[in-house]
């Protein structure tokens, strides 16, 4: 007897999560076919002199978002850059990075962020792998930048904190943290000083949201390699209305926003700087994560949205003054990046009276696909349902086919927020993406299966991705480096559990004979600080006479981590 091929997919079809949604929640969103940057131009047409941007007492309307955004697109279109033409942001949240955000997406060119704790060796490989023409970066990692920076880039725009800070927050951020003074002259100028003489942009960059990229977004793929996944304007904003769907906050221009999460990744970007300024939102701008400012600011400011990971929710609970702010103008929070575990969200939800729930997503589909209902349901341990317009479906591993519900293999997203592809990548995409049912499918690479109400659960990861304080940690990042060091003959790398952190990076090392006996674990941690950002440095090195390896050669990952939670019991 033949089986149905379709037989399976008309369970995920009928969406049985469609039930478990929040009234007012749609089962499809209308994605307008319009560039992203709109959003912004709708918001300071509406509410010009609402505060976009709050960075530590400076604040930045609507209106002057918009006409800063316009001006930095007139600098690219002066230069000649346009649609196809790559601006790279090494920049922390701040206001600098909303303007060279939208401005870039204004002149048709297409963004793409660094995460500032990259080290030259990465700065370099990114911006050598998308063609970035000009880069804007913060003074105060001066050095690593001019190291790693490829000739290929035409233009340095360079920035500091202090340049919009107020005057005396400006004078004593300069006194203590000493920002470098960046070079002046060829290739490089400021970014305050070229923005004060550029003209607004005027032209038409003429976008194809459903084709045109937005954003170029790295993530380790199925591979752990580096690659940049391709967002459109279209992908970035049918994401941001979902999200709004998901919220049922119609109303604009009265949230605050919590903007602690890097806008550099996705989550972050989408779920904080777009959403935020669709909503014409007010967002709280944060270079770096500090607790106590962000509690003071929550009191303050009355933010009603904040988007985090665990680790975030973990530090407000376990601060020993957290009682002394007012937190309970918070009414939505969302956790994402890692497991949220039960206790947090409870005692969270009872301290602030907020509702705390748990999300999914990827860099691939901009980033959300799942989160658990608001008001409804939320089960402790899903990732949640699918949101609007999107299909959600568990596929079979070794093939093309969808598994019936209640079976475990690998989850498949289809949907308006799933990326166009990966950059000059086409044997990925392949890898990646496949045809079933009727429709085109993004395999996510995590193990899960779907219940009976619709909920989704991850049970393992395909990826050797490890989940540390919220980041994606790339095993064979580190591995590369551990190769470099003179004495390192193999490497491996996994992630272990950690009560605190979730996952943390542990090198297995075989050392060269000459160097037995005369290499430390703290020398292999030392080295790996001085060529990788601080998070993927490995927290714990044992050496070992042999790694465990396949008939060809190839390390078994796998085998070192069941080995380490057997140790672990």
């Amino acid at each position: 007897m033949v089986q149905d091929p379709y037989a399976a997919y008309r369970s995920y079809e009928e969406k049985p999560w469609i039930r478990m949604y929040d009234d007012g929640v749609p089962e499809e969103v209308e994605v307008p076919e319009k560039p992203l940057y709109t959003i912004l131009e709708e918001s300071a047409s509406m509410y010009p002199d609402r505060v976009a941007i709050y960075f530590y007492g400076y604040k930045m309307t609507y209106k002057e978002l918009h006409n800063a955004a316009s001006r930095f697109a007139g600098l690219l279109a002066d230069m000649g850059l346009g649609r196809g033409d790559v601006v790279a942001l090494f920049l922390p949240n701040s206001p600098q990075f909303a303007v060279a955000y939208y401005g870039t997406l204004m002149a048709g060119a297409t963004v793409s962020p660094l995460n500032v704790l990259y080290s030259p060796h990465e700065i370099n490989r990114q911006l050598k792998d998308n063609g970035a023409k000009v880069l804007v970066a913060i003074d105060l990692f001066k050095d690593k930048v001019l190291a790693g920076l490829p000739q290929e880039v035409e233009k340095v725009l360079w920035t500091g904190v202090q340049d919009y800070l107020p005057g005396i927050k400006s004078f004593l951020y300069k006194l203590k943290a000493k920002p470098p003074k960046p070079p002046t002259g060829g290739k490089h100028s400021l970014f305050k000083e070229e923005l004060a003489s550029a003209k607004p942009y005027t032209g038409d960059p003429g976008i194809d949201p459903r084709n045109d990229v937005a954003a170029l977004m790295y993530t380790g793929g199925t591979t752990g390699t580096p690659k940049a996944a391709e967002l459109t304007h279209y992908n970035l904003l049918a994401n941001v209305i979902q999200i709004d769907a998901w919220f049922k906050k119609g109303v604009k221009g009265k949230d605050v926003f919590v903007g602690a999460l890097p806008w550099f990744h996705i989550y972050g970007q989408t779920a904080v700087l777009n959403s935020g300024v669709h909503k014409a939102a007010t967002i709280l701008t944060y270079a770096r994560w500090d607790v106590d400012t962000v509690m003071k600011d929550i009191e303050k400011h009355r933010a009603t949205v904040f988007h985090g990971v665990p680790l975030m929710y973990i530090a407000i609970l376990n601060h020993p003054k957290r009682d002394k702010y007012n937190l309970k103008s918070l009414e939505v929070c969302i956790s994402g990046a890692a497991p949220l575990p039960k206790a947090v969200a409870e005692e969270f939800e009872r301290v602030t009276e907020a509702k705390l729930r748990e999300g999914y997503g990827l860099t691939e589909t901009s980033p959300v696909t799942h989160v658990n209902p608001i008001l409804g349901k939320a089960k402790i341990g899903s990732i949640g349902v699918p949101v609007p317009s999107t299909i959600a479906a568990v596929a079979s591993i070794e093939e093309p086919r969808i598994l019936p519900p209640g079976e475990t293999g690998e989850i498949v997203i289809s949907g308006p927020q799933v990326m166009k592809g990966y950059y000059n990548r086409p044997e990925e995409n392949e890898k990646v993406f496949f045809e079933c049912c009727g429709r085109r499918w993004l395999r996510t690479g995590d193990i899960g299966y779907m219940d009976e109400e619709g909920y989704f659960y991850i049970v393992d990861r395909k990826k050797d991705i490890i989940k540390y304080k919220g980041y994606s940690v790339f095993p064979r990042d580190i591995e590369e480096v551990l190769y470099k060091h003179p004495c390192v003959k193999e490497a491996a790398v996994i992630g272990v559990p950690h009560p605190e952190y979730y996952e943390v990076p542990k090198a297995f090392i075989v050392l060269k004979q000459e160097c037995k006996g005369k290499v430390t674990e703290q020398d292999i941690i030392q080295y790996a600080k001085e060529h990788l950002a601080p998070y993927k440095v490995p927290k714990m090195v044992e050496f070992r006479e042999d790694l465990p390896k396949t008939a060809v050669g190839k390390i078994l990952r796998r085998v070192l981590r069941e080995e380490e939670a057997k140790r672990q019991g």
